[in-house]
């Protein structure tokens, strides 16, 4: 058994020659290739869903530059088909390009960034400079790219010229693997260039994947589905499965089956109901799936720590743009069907699987498609994907904890941004004056004004309140140690020299509100939070307590 879990880990090669654990996928290789007849796949997952180490393994597996790796397969599912093996492993040349890192602020910085790309990709395969195969043209345009000096005509054709000339060396079809092919077309929407990007990229792939004779069979990820009339026109025998697809479902992100076996080596099993709650409840096509990014991540922190504590890990990946646009839309209202969500429920949406990033946010309908085939929400509930409809309803939920901590924070955060000046001035002034009435008053104005959850945490308030505090001209801190403790907030004034502590606590019901007041009161004298304000003139202590959109604030 492997030694370690690494994390980050997509080079498959480097990954099974550390001795790290890895969940085998090597089953896909047989399946996509010997029972379909694809010749471009196109498949679409969320990120840190295992595309990018899948296509690794394939390049591995297949490519003939890699004959002394095929160690590295042995004891995989894969090497259980002698036959496919002994046809398909190291024999052909493969071209695998990944486009992750093809992005700018403006076109020309992004296209910079592409022909770097190409250059570092064209060094690994200078070798075939050498062979008097290659044709001085191609052996031109192979030294332009390596040198950066190519025309854009010339990294327009990129792809197929590199194939053409790894066909005259190895004499047999290449296999084409591109990762994340729409990043790109995403960050040229996100700064205002899509067209003159969509333009680059559908050249770049309509050479390589369109009546190319040089070409064994494709396989392309991304997170999403750009129409075929607008990327892939003209390329036949072309399949595309998504999220919702039921073909190849158990091979990106991890088996609950796998996710055992898992913690069952690491003898960390009893660790498994934590894990469900907070990183699987995925649906891909008829799959449950967990995201393995936070499984490693978390399996590897509890090797260090067993005590360690779920967090949040796939936010850091990348930025929650699609949830911010609903509440920058002002052409519909979610709030309500948000709120159905973040209290554990689900909403039947129509969904389209095919999205252009112009066209991305145009409707209601198109957001919630961005956020089903992104990961933010998942199917609550087998789709019936014989349906030949472009458009169909789709019953949908949030799939764990963790995705319900980043709706919160994004909800918190937005309100924060829109919240009414004057009403948060009068709640400033209603503090600082000792009006305990009045600021719970206008926190429960506040709250109504929110999104609304029936399963609450006191982080959940811990945040709203900070975030009603922060960038008000105060110095505000935020669980930092105190007299012998740590209190929730404190809010220090200091051209004033007046400072305030909230101690903030969540209640069970409307009748215990008083109770849990008296209780946080009761915290701020035995921690002696207000001691040792030196040159402060007033200290204010304040005991919170929230019951779903209700607040009930107290003054010590």
């Amino acid at each position: 058994m492997a030694r370690r879990i690494s994390v980050g880990g997509e080079d498959f090669v480097a990954l099974r020659q550390s001795d790290s654990y890895y969940v085998d996928k090597t089953e896909l290789l047989y399946e996509l290739v010997q029972e379909s007849n694809n010749a471009v796949t196109l498949f679409t997952r969320p990120r840190r869903f295992g595309k990018t180490l899948t296509l690794s393994m394939m390049e591995s597996f297949f490519s003939a530059f890699h004959k002394e790796n095929r160690e590295v397969f042995h004891g995989l599912h894969i090497m259980e088909h002698t036959e496919f093996c002994q046809e398909y492993m190291n024999q052909y040349p493969v071209l695998f390009l990944s486009l992750k890192d093809v992005e700018g602020l403006n076109f020309d910085s992004a296209y910079q960034r592409l022909c770097t790309v190409l250059s570092e990709y064209c060094k690994s395969v200078e070798s075939l400079l050498d062979s008097p195969k290659i044709s001085v043209a191609d052996k031109k345009i192979l030294h332009d790219l390596i040198y950066r000096e190519a025309s854009a005509a010339d990294v327009g054709i990129s792809l197929k010229a590199i194939m053409r000339m790894m066909n005259a060396v190895y004499e047999k079809p290449v296999i084409l693997l591109i990762d994340e092919y729409d990043v790109p077309l995403a960050k040229a929407h996100e700064n205002g260039y899509y067209v003159q990007m969509l333009d680059l990229i559908r050249g770049m792939l309509s050479t390589s994947l369109k009546t190319n004779e040089y070409l064994k069979f494709a396989i392309v990820t991304g997170c999403l589905r750009i129409p075929k009339e607008s990327i892939f026109t003209g390329v036949n025998n072309f399949a595309c499965y998504s999220v919702l697809d039921e073909e190849f479902s158990p091979y990106f992100g991890f088996t609950q089956d796998e996710v055992e076996k898992l913690l069952d080596d690491f003898q960390l099993s009893d660790k498994a109901g934590i894990i469900k709650e907070w990183y699987d409840g995925y649906l891909f096509g008829d799959t449950e799936i967990y995201c393995p990014w936070d499984v490693v991540n978390y399996a590897a922190a509890l090797l260090k720590n067993p005590n360690a504590k779920p967090k949040n890990y796939w936010k850091n990946t990348g930025g929650n743009a699609a949830i911010r646009q609903f509440f920058e839309m002002t052409e519909f209202d979610v709030s309500d069907k948000f709120e159905t969500l973040l209290n554990g429920g689900t909403i039947t949406e129509t969904v389209v699987d095919t999205l252009t990033y112009d066209n991305a946010y145009d409707s209601e309908r198109n957001l919630w498609s961005i956020l089903l085939m992104t990961g933010y929400i998942t199917q609550a509930i087998r789709h019936n994907d014989e349906s030949e409809e472009a458009e169909y309803p789709i019953e949908l939920r949030i799939p764990n904890r963790e995705i319900a901590g980043i709706f919160q924070e994004v909800v918190v955060d937005q309100f924060v941004k829109t919240v009414n000046q004057p009403q948060l001035q009068n709640l400033m002034n209603a503090l600082w004056n000792g009006d305990a009435a009045k600021a719970s008053e206008i926190l429960s104005d506040l709250l109504w004004h929110t999104i609304s959850y029936m399963d609450y945490h006191e982080n959940y308030y811990h945040a709203f309140l900070a975030g009603l505090f922060v960038g008000r001209g105060y110095e505000v801190r935020s669980n930092k140690e105190r007299g012998l403790g740590r209190p929730d907030l404190e809010l220090r004034d200091k051209s004033n020299r007046r400072a305030i502590i909230i101690e903030a606590k969540r209640s069970e019901s409307q009748s215990a509100m008083q109770g849990d007041c008296n209780e946080a009161l009761a915290q701020i004298e035995q921690k002696k939070y207000a001691a040792n304000f030196d040159g402060y003139k007033q200290v204010m202590c304040y005991g919170v307590s929230f019951y779903k959109k209700s607040a009930l604030v107290k003054l010590m």
